[in-house]
Protein backbone atom coordinates (compact mmCIF):
# COMPACT_ATOMS: atom_id res chain seq x y z
CA UNK A 1 0.00 0.00 0.00
CA UNK A 2 1.36 3.77 -0.64
CA UNK A 3 1.79 6.19 2.13
CA UNK A 4 -1.93 7.40 2.20
CA UNK A 5 -3.27 4.34 1.98
CA UNK A 6 -1.28 2.67 4.64
CA UNK A 7 -2.12 6.14 7.28
CA UNK A 8 -5.42 6.35 6.39
CA UNK A 9 -6.19 2.76 7.41
CA UNK A 10 -3.61 3.25 10.68
CA UNK A 11 -6.10 6.06 11.63
CA UNK A 12 -9.31 4.45 11.27
CA UNK A 13 -8.01 1.15 13.48
CA UNK A 14 -6.62 3.85 15.88
CA UNK A 15 -9.89 5.78 16.29
CA UNK A 16 -11.59 2.66 16.35
CA UNK A 17 -10.28 1.57 19.30
CA UNK A 18 -12.51 4.28 21.11
CA UNK A 19 -15.81 1.80 21.29
CA UNK A 20 -14.54 -1.03 20.47
CA UNK A 21 -17.35 -3.53 21.24
CA UNK A 22 -17.02 -6.99 23.15
CA UNK A 23 -20.12 -7.91 20.53
CA UNK A 24 -18.60 -7.18 17.53
CA UNK A 25 -18.10 -3.77 15.71
CA UNK A 26 -17.89 -0.09 17.19
CA UNK A 27 -20.43 1.20 19.70
CA UNK A 28 -19.75 4.84 20.53
CA UNK A 29 -23.20 6.23 21.44
CA UNK A 30 -23.53 10.03 22.33
CA UNK A 31 -22.20 11.84 25.24
CA UNK A 32 -21.01 7.61 26.26
CA UNK A 33 -17.61 7.68 28.12
CA UNK A 34 -16.12 6.12 24.48
CA UNK A 35 -17.59 9.02 22.65
CA UNK A 36 -16.18 11.49 25.32
CA UNK A 37 -12.27 9.40 24.53
CA UNK A 38 -12.42 9.41 21.01
CA UNK A 39 -12.98 13.37 20.89
CA UNK A 40 -10.13 13.25 23.54
CA UNK A 41 -7.98 11.50 21.22
CA UNK A 42 -9.32 13.41 18.01
CA UNK A 43 -8.44 16.93 20.17
CA UNK A 44 -4.94 15.75 21.40
CA UNK A 45 -3.98 14.21 17.43
CA UNK A 46 -5.35 17.93 15.97
CA UNK A 47 -2.98 19.48 18.35
CA UNK A 48 -0.31 17.86 17.86
CA UNK A 49 -0.58 18.26 14.07
CA UNK A 50 -0.65 22.19 14.45
CA UNK A 51 -4.57 22.27 14.35
CA UNK A 52 -5.86 24.96 17.06
CA UNK A 53 -8.78 23.10 18.61
CA UNK A 54 -12.29 23.93 20.76
CA UNK A 55 -15.62 22.60 21.77
CA UNK A 56 -18.91 24.36 20.87
CA UNK A 57 -21.43 24.21 23.92
CA UNK A 58 -22.49 20.87 22.66
CA UNK A 59 -19.64 18.80 22.10
CA UNK A 60 -18.82 19.53 18.24
CA UNK A 61 -15.01 19.33 17.84
CA UNK A 62 -13.33 21.91 15.68
CA UNK A 63 -9.73 22.10 14.34
CA UNK A 64 -8.49 25.16 13.00
CA UNK A 65 -6.12 26.51 10.40
CA UNK A 66 -6.04 30.01 10.41
CA UNK A 67 -6.65 32.05 6.87
CA UNK A 68 -3.86 34.51 6.41
CA UNK A 69 -6.04 36.59 3.99
CA UNK A 70 -9.01 35.29 4.38
CA UNK A 71 -9.70 34.30 8.05
CA UNK A 72 -13.37 35.26 8.48
CA UNK A 73 -14.51 32.88 5.38
CA UNK A 74 -13.99 29.03 6.84
CA UNK A 75 -13.82 25.76 4.31
CA UNK A 76 -14.70 22.84 6.65
CA UNK A 77 -14.44 18.98 6.03
CA UNK A 78 -15.83 16.32 8.70
CA UNK A 79 -18.31 13.82 9.47
CA UNK A 80 -19.77 12.68 12.65
CA UNK A 81 -17.98 10.24 15.77
CA UNK A 82 -20.97 8.72 16.72
CA UNK A 83 -21.88 5.36 15.40
CA UNK A 84 -24.53 3.00 15.72
CA UNK A 85 -24.86 -0.52 18.46
CA UNK A 86 -22.06 -2.58 16.83
CA UNK A 87 -21.42 -0.21 13.80
CA UNK A 88 -18.33 -0.54 11.87
CA UNK A 89 -14.97 1.33 11.07
CA UNK A 90 -15.62 4.01 8.42
CA UNK A 91 -19.12 5.49 8.83
CA UNK A 92 -18.81 9.13 10.00
CA UNK A 93 -15.23 8.71 11.72
CA UNK A 94 -13.62 8.25 7.94
CA UNK A 95 -14.95 11.34 7.54
CA UNK A 96 -13.58 12.97 9.90
CA UNK A 97 -9.59 11.09 9.80
CA UNK A 98 -9.94 12.04 5.22
CA UNK A 99 -10.44 15.82 6.71
CA UNK A 100 -7.56 15.54 8.79
CA UNK A 101 -5.50 13.92 6.62
CA UNK A 102 -5.92 16.63 3.23
CA UNK A 103 -5.80 19.31 5.85
CA UNK A 104 -2.24 18.45 7.69
CA UNK A 105 -0.81 17.41 3.89
CA UNK A 106 -2.10 20.91 2.84
CA UNK A 107 -0.53 22.74 5.48
CA UNK A 108 2.96 20.87 5.24
CA UNK A 109 3.25 21.39 1.74
CA UNK A 110 1.78 25.00 1.08
CA UNK A 111 1.87 26.65 4.68
CA UNK A 112 -1.08 28.69 5.71
CA UNK A 113 -4.05 28.67 3.80
CA UNK A 114 -5.75 31.99 2.37
CA UNK A 115 -9.20 30.83 4.07
CA UNK A 116 -9.32 28.93 7.08
CA UNK A 117 -9.48 25.51 7.02
CA UNK A 118 -10.97 24.11 9.53
CA UNK A 119 -12.16 19.93 10.59
CA UNK A 120 -15.62 19.35 12.74
CA UNK A 121 -15.93 16.08 14.67
CA UNK A 122 -20.27 16.32 14.90
CA UNK A 123 -21.39 15.45 17.92
CA UNK A 124 -23.81 13.00 16.90
CA UNK A 125 -25.56 11.97 14.09
CA UNK A 126 -27.15 8.16 14.27
CA UNK A 127 -29.79 8.81 16.96
CA UNK A 128 -28.52 5.60 18.31
CA UNK A 129 -28.68 6.53 21.88
CA UNK A 130 -31.49 8.85 22.22
CA UNK A 131 -34.40 9.58 19.92
CA UNK A 132 -32.98 12.79 18.21
CA UNK A 133 -30.52 12.78 15.23
CA UNK A 134 -28.47 15.15 13.68
CA UNK A 135 -27.44 16.67 17.54
CA UNK A 136 -24.52 17.45 16.08
CA UNK A 137 -25.02 19.57 12.55
CA UNK A 138 -28.53 20.92 13.63
CA UNK A 139 -26.89 22.81 16.56
CA UNK A 140 -23.98 24.14 14.43
CA UNK A 141 -27.16 25.31 11.74
CA UNK A 142 -28.49 26.64 14.71
CA UNK A 143 -31.77 24.58 14.18
CA UNK A 144 -31.69 22.37 17.01
CA UNK A 145 -34.16 23.24 20.02
CA UNK A 146 -33.34 22.67 23.37
CA UNK A 147 -37.20 21.72 23.67
CA UNK A 148 -36.47 18.84 21.67
CA UNK A 149 -34.75 17.01 24.02
CA UNK A 150 -35.30 18.35 27.42
CA UNK A 151 -37.21 15.18 28.19
CA UNK A 152 -36.08 12.44 26.42
CA UNK A 153 -34.03 9.54 27.41
CA UNK A 154 -31.70 6.52 26.42
CA UNK A 155 -33.09 2.83 26.10
CA UNK A 156 -32.17 2.75 29.66
CA UNK A 157 -34.08 5.48 30.91
CA UNK A 158 -31.56 7.63 31.49
CA UNK A 159 -31.92 11.63 30.47
CA UNK A 160 -31.24 13.33 27.70
CA UNK A 161 -30.14 16.45 29.76
CA UNK A 162 -28.15 14.48 32.53
CA UNK A 163 -25.72 12.67 30.00
CA UNK A 164 -24.98 15.92 28.26
CA UNK A 165 -23.94 17.28 31.46
CA UNK A 166 -22.35 14.61 32.92
CA UNK A 167 -19.59 14.97 29.41
CA UNK A 168 -19.64 18.53 30.23
CA UNK A 169 -21.67 20.28 27.85
CA UNK A 170 -24.78 22.40 28.27
CA UNK A 171 -27.20 23.70 25.62
CA UNK A 172 -26.01 26.68 23.40
CA UNK A 173 -27.48 29.88 23.78
CA UNK A 174 -30.33 29.57 21.26
CA UNK A 175 -30.77 33.46 21.17
CA UNK A 176 -27.21 34.02 19.92
CA UNK A 177 -27.06 33.87 15.81
CA UNK A 178 -25.30 31.15 14.37
CA UNK A 179 -22.05 31.26 12.48
CA UNK A 180 -21.93 33.02 8.86
CA UNK A 181 -18.10 32.30 8.22
CA UNK A 182 -18.58 29.17 6.71
CA UNK A 183 -18.58 29.55 3.22
CA UNK A 184 -18.00 26.08 1.98
CA UNK A 185 -18.81 22.33 3.36
CA UNK A 186 -17.21 19.01 2.38
CA UNK A 187 -18.20 15.99 3.76
CA UNK A 188 -16.51 12.48 2.98
CA UNK A 189 -18.49 9.48 3.65
CA UNK A 190 -18.60 5.48 2.79
CA UNK A 191 -21.68 5.07 0.07
CA UNK A 192 -23.13 2.72 2.31
CA UNK A 193 -24.66 1.40 -1.03
CA UNK A 194 -22.91 -0.76 -3.90
CA UNK A 195 -23.63 1.25 -7.15
CA UNK A 196 -19.42 2.43 -6.82
CA UNK A 197 -18.57 -0.87 -6.05
CA UNK A 198 -20.62 -2.38 -9.00
CA UNK A 199 -19.14 0.46 -11.10
CA UNK A 200 -15.72 -0.22 -10.60
CA UNK A 201 -15.59 3.54 -9.56
CA UNK A 202 -13.96 5.14 -6.70
CA UNK A 203 -15.27 7.99 -6.03
CA UNK A 204 -18.83 9.20 -6.20
CA UNK A 205 -19.56 12.75 -6.22
CA UNK A 206 -22.83 13.66 -4.68
CA UNK A 207 -25.67 15.89 -6.24
CA UNK A 208 -28.44 15.89 -4.11
CA UNK A 209 -29.56 14.13 -1.07
CA UNK A 210 -32.56 12.37 -1.49
CA UNK A 211 -36.34 13.69 0.45
CA UNK A 212 -38.09 11.03 2.41
CA UNK A 213 -41.46 10.25 3.51
CA UNK A 214 -42.15 7.72 6.10
CA UNK A 215 -45.59 6.57 6.98
CA UNK A 216 -47.58 4.17 9.65
CA UNK A 217 -50.36 2.19 7.46
CA UNK A 218 -52.85 0.90 9.98
CA UNK A 219 -55.90 -1.76 8.86
CA UNK A 220 -58.64 -2.64 10.58
CA UNK A 221 -60.96 -5.54 10.05
CA UNK A 222 -62.80 -7.97 11.86
CA UNK A 223 -60.81 -11.04 13.81
CA UNK A 224 -63.04 -14.47 13.31
CA UNK A 225 -62.98 -17.72 13.69
CA UNK A 226 -60.73 -19.45 10.36
CA UNK A 227 -62.95 -22.32 10.11
CA UNK A 228 -66.29 -21.31 10.30
CA UNK A 229 -65.94 -17.60 8.64
CA UNK A 230 -66.63 -18.05 4.63
CA UNK A 231 -63.78 -16.54 2.65
CA UNK A 232 -66.55 -13.79 1.43
CA UNK A 233 -67.71 -12.90 4.49
CA UNK A 234 -64.21 -12.07 6.09
CA UNK A 235 -62.70 -8.80 6.50
CA UNK A 236 -59.63 -9.79 6.32
CA UNK A 237 -56.74 -7.34 7.60
CA UNK A 238 -53.82 -9.00 6.13
CA UNK A 239 -55.77 -9.92 2.67
CA UNK A 240 -55.76 -6.05 2.66
CA UNK A 241 -52.69 -5.37 3.59
CA UNK A 242 -51.29 -7.47 1.46
CA UNK A 243 -52.90 -6.10 -1.49
CA UNK A 244 -51.71 -2.96 -0.65
CA UNK A 245 -48.32 -3.81 -0.26
CA UNK A 246 -47.94 -5.40 -3.01
CA UNK A 247 -49.93 -3.08 -5.54
CA UNK A 248 -47.07 -0.35 -4.02
CA UNK A 249 -44.25 -2.45 -4.61
CA UNK A 250 -45.41 -3.20 -8.68
CA UNK A 251 -45.91 0.90 -8.67
CA UNK A 252 -42.48 1.48 -7.53
CA UNK A 253 -40.68 -1.16 -9.92
CA UNK A 254 -42.32 0.08 -12.37
CA UNK A 255 -41.61 4.11 -11.00
CA UNK A 256 -37.70 2.56 -11.69
CA UNK A 257 -34.57 5.11 -10.29
CA UNK A 258 -34.15 6.96 -8.49
CA UNK A 259 -37.55 6.03 -6.27
CA UNK A 260 -37.46 3.46 -3.81
CA UNK A 261 -40.02 2.29 -2.00
CA UNK A 262 -39.74 0.00 1.24
CA UNK A 263 -42.31 -1.56 3.26
CA UNK A 264 -40.03 -2.94 6.30
CA UNK A 265 -42.21 -3.59 9.37
CA UNK A 266 -45.14 -5.86 9.34
CA UNK A 267 -47.38 -6.32 12.58
CA UNK A 268 -50.38 -8.29 12.75
CA UNK A 269 -53.35 -8.81 15.66
CA UNK A 270 -54.18 -11.39 16.92
CA UNK A 271 -51.20 -13.38 15.43
CA UNK A 272 -52.66 -16.58 15.87
CA UNK A 273 -52.67 -19.47 13.14
CA UNK A 274 -56.74 -20.41 13.29
CA UNK A 275 -58.69 -16.54 13.65
CA UNK A 276 -58.79 -14.26 10.51
CA UNK A 277 -56.56 -11.16 11.29
CA UNK A 278 -58.58 -7.93 12.02
CA UNK A 279 -55.83 -5.73 12.71
CA UNK A 280 -52.22 -5.33 10.29
CA UNK A 281 -50.11 -2.67 10.45
CA UNK A 282 -47.23 -1.95 8.42
CA UNK A 283 -44.40 0.87 7.86
CA UNK A 284 -43.49 2.18 4.34
CA UNK A 285 -40.31 4.40 3.24
CA UNK A 286 -40.52 6.60 0.02
CA UNK A 287 -37.32 8.10 -0.97
CA UNK A 288 -36.95 10.20 -4.54
CA UNK A 289 -34.46 13.13 -5.38
CA UNK A 290 -37.64 14.75 -6.83
CA UNK A 291 -40.23 16.82 -4.57
CA UNK A 292 -42.54 16.96 -7.41
CA UNK A 293 -41.47 13.26 -7.97
CA UNK A 294 -41.79 12.00 -4.42
CA UNK A 295 -45.15 14.04 -3.88
CA UNK A 296 -46.84 12.82 -7.00
CA UNK A 297 -46.02 9.20 -5.87
CA UNK A 298 -47.29 9.15 -2.29
CA UNK A 299 -50.74 10.57 -3.30
CA UNK A 300 -50.70 8.00 -6.04
CA UNK A 301 -50.08 5.51 -3.24
CA UNK A 302 -52.38 6.72 -0.66
CA UNK A 303 -55.07 6.47 -3.48
CA UNK A 304 -54.49 2.80 -3.99
CA UNK A 305 -54.60 2.29 -0.54
CA UNK A 306 -57.95 3.75 0.40
CA UNK A 307 -59.38 2.05 -2.93
CA UNK A 308 -58.39 -1.13 -1.62
CA UNK A 309 -59.52 -0.68 1.79
CA UNK A 310 -63.10 0.00 0.56
CA UNK A 311 -63.32 -2.63 -1.64
CA UNK A 312 -62.37 -5.18 0.86
CA UNK A 313 -64.63 -3.40 3.81
CA UNK A 314 -61.95 -2.96 6.20
CA UNK A 315 -60.92 0.95 7.84
CA UNK A 316 -57.37 2.46 6.92
CA UNK A 317 -55.63 4.80 8.64
CA UNK A 318 -52.28 6.65 7.09
CA UNK A 319 -49.57 8.49 9.29
CA UNK A 320 -47.48 10.24 7.28
CA UNK A 321 -44.30 10.76 10.03
CA UNK A 322 -41.88 11.95 8.10
CA UNK A 323 -41.71 14.37 5.43
CA UNK A 324 -38.10 15.49 4.43
CA UNK A 325 -37.76 17.26 1.42
CA UNK A 326 -34.66 16.29 -1.06
CA UNK A 327 -31.61 18.72 -0.67
CA UNK A 328 -29.32 19.58 -3.87
CA UNK A 329 -25.96 20.14 -3.15
CA UNK A 330 -23.68 23.36 -4.29
CA UNK A 331 -23.27 23.75 -7.90
CA UNK A 332 -19.86 25.85 -7.34
CA UNK A 333 -18.15 23.33 -5.05
CA UNK A 334 -19.85 20.06 -7.18
CA UNK A 335 -18.04 22.13 -10.26
CA UNK A 336 -14.81 21.87 -8.14
CA UNK A 337 -15.08 18.19 -7.24
CA UNK A 338 -15.73 17.32 -10.60
CA UNK A 339 -12.79 19.46 -12.15
CA UNK A 340 -10.48 18.03 -9.40
CA UNK A 341 -11.21 14.26 -10.04
CA UNK A 342 -10.89 14.60 -13.59
CA UNK A 343 -7.26 17.00 -13.46
CA UNK A 344 -6.44 13.92 -11.02
CA UNK A 345 -7.68 10.90 -13.19
CA UNK A 346 -10.08 9.69 -9.82
CA UNK A 347 -12.80 7.47 -11.71
CA UNK A 348 -15.94 8.90 -10.26
CA UNK A 349 -19.58 9.12 -10.53
CA UNK A 350 -21.98 11.99 -10.29
CA UNK A 351 -24.70 10.65 -8.35
CA UNK A 352 -27.49 10.90 -5.09
CA UNK A 353 -27.53 9.66 -2.06
CA UNK A 354 -29.95 7.90 -0.97
CA UNK A 355 -29.38 7.86 2.85
CA UNK A 356 -29.60 10.95 5.61
CA UNK A 357 -26.48 12.67 6.20
CA UNK A 358 -25.12 15.94 8.17
CA UNK A 359 -24.78 17.40 4.92
CA UNK A 360 -28.24 17.95 4.21
CA UNK A 361 -28.32 19.53 7.29
CA UNK A 362 -25.66 22.24 6.72
CA UNK A 363 -27.11 22.58 2.89
CA UNK A 364 -29.78 24.53 3.87
CA UNK A 365 -27.13 26.85 5.31
CA UNK A 366 -23.70 27.11 3.65
CA UNK A 367 -22.49 25.69 0.15
CA UNK A 368 -22.32 22.09 0.82
CA UNK A 369 -21.02 19.16 -0.95
CA UNK A 370 -20.39 15.15 -0.25
CA UNK A 371 -18.36 13.11 -1.85
CA UNK A 372 -18.35 9.10 -1.76
CA UNK A 373 -16.09 6.30 -1.72
CA UNK A 374 -17.08 2.37 -2.14
CA UNK A 375 -18.38 0.11 0.00
CA UNK A 376 -18.09 -3.52 -0.11
CA UNK A 377 -21.42 -5.42 -0.54
CA UNK A 378 -23.17 -2.14 0.32
CA UNK A 379 -22.76 -3.07 3.74
CA UNK A 380 -23.08 -0.65 6.37
CA UNK A 381 -24.34 0.07 9.96
CA UNK A 382 -22.10 -3.27 10.56
CA UNK A 383 -19.00 -4.67 11.62
CA UNK A 384 -18.85 -5.84 8.36
CA UNK A 385 -18.38 -2.53 6.80
CA UNK A 386 -15.31 -2.47 4.55
CA UNK A 387 -14.06 -0.12 2.17
CA UNK A 388 -10.62 -0.88 0.13
CA UNK A 389 -7.52 0.77 1.27
CA UNK A 390 -6.62 1.92 -2.56
CA UNK A 391 -10.63 3.44 -2.35
CA UNK A 392 -10.34 4.81 0.93
CA UNK A 393 -6.78 7.39 -0.33
CA UNK A 394 -8.83 8.03 -3.60
CA UNK A 395 -11.41 9.80 -1.65
CA UNK A 396 -9.24 11.54 0.52
CA UNK A 397 -6.78 12.64 -2.51
CA UNK A 398 -10.11 14.07 -3.77
CA UNK A 399 -10.81 15.99 -1.38
CA UNK A 400 -7.52 16.95 -0.95
CA UNK A 401 -7.59 18.37 -4.04
CA UNK A 402 -10.67 20.02 -3.77
CA UNK A 403 -9.89 22.30 -0.25
CA UNK A 404 -6.72 23.17 -2.12
CA UNK A 405 -8.82 24.68 -4.90
CA UNK A 406 -11.32 26.06 -2.09
CA UNK A 407 -8.77 27.62 0.53
CA UNK A 408 -5.53 28.37 -0.94
CA UNK A 409 -6.46 29.38 -4.66
CA UNK A 410 -7.33 33.18 -4.74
Amino acid sequence: MDKIQTETVRLVEWLSQFGNDPAGGVSRLLYSKEWTAAQQALEQYMQEEGFSTYYDEIGNLYGRLEGSQYPDQTIMSGSHVDTVRNGGKYDGQYGIIAALMAMRTLKQQYGQPLRTLEVVSFAEEEGSRFPYAFWGSKNLAGVAKKEDVQEIADFNGFPFTKAMEQAGFRFRDESAKPRTDITAFVELHIEQGSVLEHEGLSVGVVHSIVGQRRFTVEIAGEANHAGTTPMGYRKDAVHAASRMIKQILDLAQEHGDPLVTTVGKIEVKPNVVNVVPGKALFTLDIRHTDKAELIRFTDEVTELMQLTASTSGVELKIDMWMDEDPVPMDCRILDVLERQCKEHNIPFKLMHSGAGHDSQIMAKFVPTAMLFVPSRNGISHNPEEYTRPEHLADGVQALTHALYELAYQA
